[in-house]
């Protein structure tokens, strides 16, 4: 039998090898704070995380940033061009302004033809007055933060078909594809967590019936399923209807990855003896998910959920522009995008596919987002 031996020495606390406050602060700092450490070091990510959050606040104040109301028309600067910003004037310093346009119609090919007046001066106006909206729908105001001169015209983006300002149309579309992917991705989150959980935490016969229904509609096609229920919608519908049905269609499509995601995860922690113990102690099968199995994998669970809001946004944007999701006079991404489908319209004047630019940059955003997030879940890789 072997012997063991107890020093009857006092302690020496200088002899332990001592934390410094930054050691004892990563190694006493919860899963969210690890998760946070985490997240930080990935530069991409948080790059990322600052532009999502500036476009998010370009949506949100999209009426006030906008020179012009969303449907105000300009007919006699049909697919006018973008206006260049210029703060000199021949050597000369004046302040932000553009210059006027000259215009003729080309007889050869009928295109219009805009050219810079260079002697027509319109200095651009700052929180001044200009067309009237509804202020998130609360109260009416008439304040734009920039406004063209008082005789003046500004097209930072180009004008479409009706002498709309696109760069106004693209601030105000925002609002509405950005929800979308908010909306969506809460309603799916919904639908994963519970669905996912009833599986992985029942199993047996729940779990195999609810495996085979995700199977059956992950065996469709996407955009063909997309399109066949977008179809399906009444056209006598409003638009806030037909903004919450395929909201509602995106959503109930979109489950299946992350409720597969929480099964997997119940699976292996509903041994835990954690768990066990909640049982015993006569706590009901929802206060157990919800309480003690959920938030052990809740980042991994906002990481999966940030790769997903991608999806949804490219969803409303593809239906939009084959006609088949939202409709004016709603506008968003898809349906500005939607006026551009006729390739000779597009080559004449190539400012008609500005949308697409933000779509790619919120997509990639919020991709390299997610691939930080689910680095960051796990701080301890």
């Amino acid at each position: 039998m072997s012997m063991h031996y107890v020093s009857e020495a006092p302690f020496d606390a200088h002899s332990v090898e001592q934390l410094t406050p930054e050691q004892e602060k990563l190694y006493l700092a919860s899963q969210w704070r690890l998760m946070w450490l985490k997240l930080k070091q990935h530069r991409l990510a948080v790059g990322s995380s600052v532009v999502l959050i500036i476009i998010y606040l370009l949506a949100l104040f999209c009426e006030f940033l906008s020179p012009y109301n969303l449907h105000t028309r300009h007919t006699d600067y049909i697919y006018a061009p973008p206006q260049r910003v210029h703060v000199f004037h021949e050597g000369e310093f004046v302040g932000p302004f553009v210059y006027g346009y000259r215009y003729q119609l080309n007889m050869e090919n009928l295109k219009r033809e805009y050219t810079p007046d260079t002697q027509n001066i319109q200095k651009l106006r700052f929180f001044c007055r200009g067309d009237g909206y509804r202020f998130w729908g609360l109260f009416e105001t008439d304040v734009h933060f920039v406004c063209p001169a008082s005789d003046g015209y500004l097209f930072l983006f180009g004008t479409d078909r009706l002498g709309r300002d696109m760069y106004s149309r693209i601030l105000h579309g925002a609002k509405i594809s950005l929800t979308i992917g908010l909306v969506g991705i809460a309603l799916s989150f919904i639908l994963g967590i519970v669905i996912g959980g009833v599986a992985g935490y029942y199993g047996g016969v729940v779990d195999n019936v609810i495996q085979r229904l995700i199977e059956i509609l992950r065996s469709f096609p996407e955009l063909p399923l997309w399109m066949a229920l977008s179809a399906t919608l009444p056209v006598t519908w409003s638009p806030i209807l037909v903004f919450f049905g395929i909201t509602l269609i995106l959503a109930l499509l979109d489950w299946t990855g992350l409720a597969r995601a929480v099964r997997s995860k119940l699976l292996s922690l509903r041994e835990e003896d954690y768990c066990t113990a909640a049982q015993l102690m006569g706590a009901r099968p929802r206060r157990i998910i919800g309480r003690h199995l959920l938030p052990g994998f809740m980042s991994h669970l906002i990481a999966s959920a940030s790769l997903s809001i991608p999806g949804m946004i490219l969803g409303e944007t593809a239906l939009s522009f084959l006609g088949l999701g939202l409709r004016p006079p709603i506008t968003s991404w898809g349906v500005l995008l939607n006026e551009a489908q006729n390739i000779n319209v597009v080559a004449l004047y190539p400012w008609l596919m500005l949308p697409v630019v933000p779509v790619i940059i919120v997509i990639l955003a919020f991709n390299f987002l997610g691939d930080g997030l689910r680095d960051a879940a796990d701080p301890y890789k």
